[in-house]
């Protein structure tokens, strides 16, 4: 009797299997048909006409391809924008896990513009070393800036970037000792709450800092300042991922809180002007530079992309006519190669001087007009790794900042969907479910990792060079590939420029052409 109704329930279940199993089959071929019908009437596509159905999985295979390549496919120095090799490095240097290799070097060391530090015969113990030298920012300020940090977070805005990834890079750059610039975004609770030191970016739509109008607000300005936290002032003129066009935050980005951190509308695109319009020449910049400097009483820089360098010598005479004291106390020189900011392609792929060429002439440009110890220069551009960072100190950066490798020590995957609100790390989505993945102070340990390892292993470079510290590091130190498949020195490929005499600089023609 018991096995009659054990085999009744059994048969009973197997056939309510078999009705769902046909429905579901039903369900599915009705489908297929209704996108048949779609896909064969719709004028749109071509693919899609001529084989309907199936030519839908071209799409999802292209997209597929983006993760594919760089899992499977791809070389370890082959991918763009950062390959697998630089990547692996971060992720290492975050976890703090051990970063050697074995069995040598997969890097091309013959290819055209590849870098090679020169080791010294008798390299420096490690007795013999010395700590970063300090370096201060607007000595003549109410309040210096004065900090030892050799790499540091480049601007990256609330809203770009997500709470959670805010609030890591913060507790990391406190915990590194390193500064985190705000991004063009304005200042957020979430850049307070680590406690690290901040460089507050004022972008062409002055977000953070404006009045009703849309223009600079002093009010705002000293409200700002009066943060300890915030120890210097950047003005965006460009950055790299799109010179010659403002920011872009996606109105699905624009939150009533984001919104009123920047001082503008909830749910709607947040574009930025492609300048600022109340600067039209050099001498509006430093105008505007004296202006917030004398506001807040702190270090004022700006930040872009050289491309047409005519009018930073023009800038140089005009500093040299008006006095050092209306001289910026920092120029950050950014790459034309990308960055974490969207953009079109236009302009990221075809627009500006990359660091590589840009670097050494701004810094040459300084020491021609005698202003190269009165202003300090910050550069960013795809520098992740210690070799980045160090040939940049080489050539005469005095510090370098990185947007793209704190997001890859956030654990950043290069998913390539930064403008697109749907990132499957939580780093720049405002999806909770997508957020919910980072943690903060987990990541936070990360980022200050990064900076520990970073320091170390540039120190490592700088001490195989024979020099005591990274900062000593000067252009002889490094050579560079050049077609013929040899290398030459820095020094010869850019020639270092002696500081003039005063004689010189008052003979000079100062007139702006």
């Amino acid at each position: 009797m018991m096995t009659t109704l054990a085999e009744s329930w059994f048969f009973g279940f197997i056939e309510i299997l078999t009705v769902i199993f046909i429905f579901l089959i039903g369900i599915a071929v009705l489908s297929v048909a209704v996108i048949y019908v779609i896909d064969v009437t719709q004028t749109r596509q071509t693919i899609r006409r001529n084989y309907p159905v199936i030519g839908r999985f071209r799409y999802f295979f292209e997209h597929l391809g983006e993760f594919f390549r760089q899992y499977f496919f791809a070389m370890d120095r082959e991918e763009l924008p950062f390959n697998r090799a630089e990547r692996s490095w971060v992720y290492r240097a975050a976890k703090d896990v051990n970063n050697t290799i074995g069995f040598g070097s997969t890097r091309d060391l013959r290819h055209s513009g590849s870098i090679l530090f020169v080791n010294c015969p008798y390299p420096t113990l490690g007795e013999d070393a010395v700590p970063t030298q300090k370096v201060v920012i607007g000595p003549n300020c109410n309040t210096p800036y004065e900090t030892d940090s050799l790499i540091n977070i480049s601007g990256m805005s609330y809203g770009a970037l997500s709470v959670p990834a805010v609030k890591a890079l913060s507790l990391g750059a406190k915990a590194a000792g390193c500064w985190m610039n705000t991004g063009e975004g304005g200042l957020s609770p979430y850049h307070l709450q680590g406690g690290a030191d901040l460089v507050f970016q004022i972008g062409t739509a002055k977000f953070g800092v404006r009045d009703e109008r849309g223009d600079l607000s002093d009010e705002k300005l000293r409200q700002v300042a009066a943060h300890q936290a915030v120890r210097m002032f950047e003005i965006k003129l460009s950055q790299g991922a799109k010179p010659g066009k403002g920011g872009i935050l996606p109105a699905a980005k624009v939150t009533p809180e984001i919104a009123e951190i920047r001082g503008i509308k909830a749910g709607a695109d947040a574009i930025s002007p492609n300048r600022h319009p109340d600067i039209n020449n050099p001498d509006d910049l430093l105008d505007m530079i004296q202006r917030i400097r004398r506001v807040t009483g702190k270090p004022v820089g700006f930040k872009t992309v050289v491309g047409a360098y005519g009018w930073l010598e023009i800038l140089c005479e005009r500093i040299i006519q008006r006095g050092d004291d209306c001289a910026p106390d920092f120029i950050t020189i950014d790459g034309a190669d990308g960055g974490t900011g969207a953009a079109p392609m236009a302009l990221m792929d075809y627009v500006g001087l990359t660091l590589h060429e840009s670097l050494p002439m701004v810094v040459d440009m300084l020491c021609e007009y005698g202003l190269r110890s009165r202003i300090k220069v910050i550069c960013s551009g795809k520098l992740i790794t210690p070799a980045g960072v160090a040939w940049a100190l080489a050539i005469g950066a005095d510090f370098v900042v990185s947007a793209r490798g704190f997001m890859f020590a956030l654990g950043c995957i290069q998913a390539l969907q930064c403008n697109k609100n749907t990132c499957p790390t939580g780093i720049t989505t405002h999806n909770k479910k997508l957020q919910r993945g980072l943690v903060s102070t987990e990541k936070a340990e990360r980022v200050a990792n990064y900076v520990k390892n970073m320091s170390y292993e540039v120190g490592l470079l700088a001490h195989s060079c024979g020099v005591k510290e990274p900062r000593e590091l000067k252009r002889f130190h490094a050579r560079m590939v050049v077609e013929n498949g040899k290398s030459l020195p820095l020094n010869e490929l850019y020639p270092p420029v002696e500081k003039p005499t005063a004689d010189v600089l008052l003979s000079t023609d100062q007139t702006p052409q």
